[in-house]
């Protein structure tokens, strides 16, 4: 079984690996359950979804009707104004089947045009509060990606006590002095008021480039289950960080065979630098 741990202020004790189901935007119905049977089987207890995935809400909530109590839920809206985030979130409880959402999320909230948008009058923001308010959602988070999003998250936590941030992280990303630093003001901004922190694009091996895409990511994952191993247990020890799975299902096993094999312990800084040589590694973000 995956080991637990407090997913912020929250009181929901998640799995360290969080189910990322971007990697049900384009599977089968028979697919999306046989992948929720396997979350069961690792004891995984936490969703993250997204309205802009596809069809992975749909495909949730035949699952969701059954086991809705097994897991902590967490959904993204793209939207940034009060009325059409309203409508999205309404359209995600309808769409899973389920009368509550535990997390609503600002997705890729990483614009200056957007922030002010959503967190302007009838903003996106405002919509979420509302729910908050009717009970339809618990918790109200933010996501990112790229090399100015941790910044960005900063200034977010600045103008609203925010439950959850979600941004990448992975070794590539810690030897760039910039992004680090940023990751770590705003990650110990978030440990000091008990706000979670998920990482993304931790199984990064680099972009597609010219090899040719076998996989469903937008990047390039590590495939070798050693490999996988490394970088999982590297991301599960940085502390109290969460790690969201990778968007294939195919990868998953592999995934959660090695996050039900954390000990506690990961490789050095020096270990993942030297794979990084080895395996040519490279950033996504430049």
């Amino acid at each position: 079984m995956i080991p637990q741990r407090s997913f912020g202020r929250t009181g929901h004790n998640s799995t360290v690996t969080l189910f990322g189901a971007a990697a049900l935007g384009r599977v089968t119905q028979a697919d999306a359950d046989r992948t929720v049977d396997l979350l069961l089987d690792y004891g995984v207890n936490h969703i993250d979804t997204a309205a802009s995935y596809g069809d992975a809400e749909l495909l949730l909530g035949p699952s969701l009707q059954k086991h809705r109590d097994r897991f902590f839920l967490a959904t993204k809206t793209n939207e940034r104004e009060y009325a059409t985030a309203k409508a999205q979130i309404h359209r995600s409880l309808e769409r899973m089947r389920v009368d509550q959402i535990d997390l609503i999320q600002f997705h890729n909230l990483g614009h200056p045009d957007d922030w002010d948008t959503v967190m302007g009058e009838n903003g996106a923001l405002e919509a979420a509060k509302e729910a908050r308010d009717q009970g339809l959602v618990k918790y109200i988070g933010v996501t990112g990606h790229g090399l100015k999003i941790a910044a960005f998250h900063h200034r977010s936590l600045q103008a609203f006590d925010f439950d959850s941030i979600l941004l990448p992280w992975n070794i590539q990303m810690k030897q760039n002095p910039q992004y680090a630093a940023d990751f770590d003001r705003v990650v110990g901004l978030a440990r000091e008021r008990g706000i979670a922190v998920q990482a993304i694009k931790s199984l990064l091996r680099g972009p597609w480039g010219t090899t040719p895409k076998n996989r469903s990511t937008w990047y390039q994952p590590l495939e070798n289950q050693a490999d996988i191993d490394r970088a999982v247990h590297w991301m599960l020890a940085q502390g109290d960080l969460f790690l969201n799975t990778a968007s294939d299902i195919n990868l998953l096993p592999k995934i959660l065979d090695a996050a039900s094999r954390f000990d506690g312990n990961g490789p050095s800084d020096e270990e993942m630098a030297a794979m990084v040589a080895e395996q040519r590694m490279t950033p996504l973000f430049a």
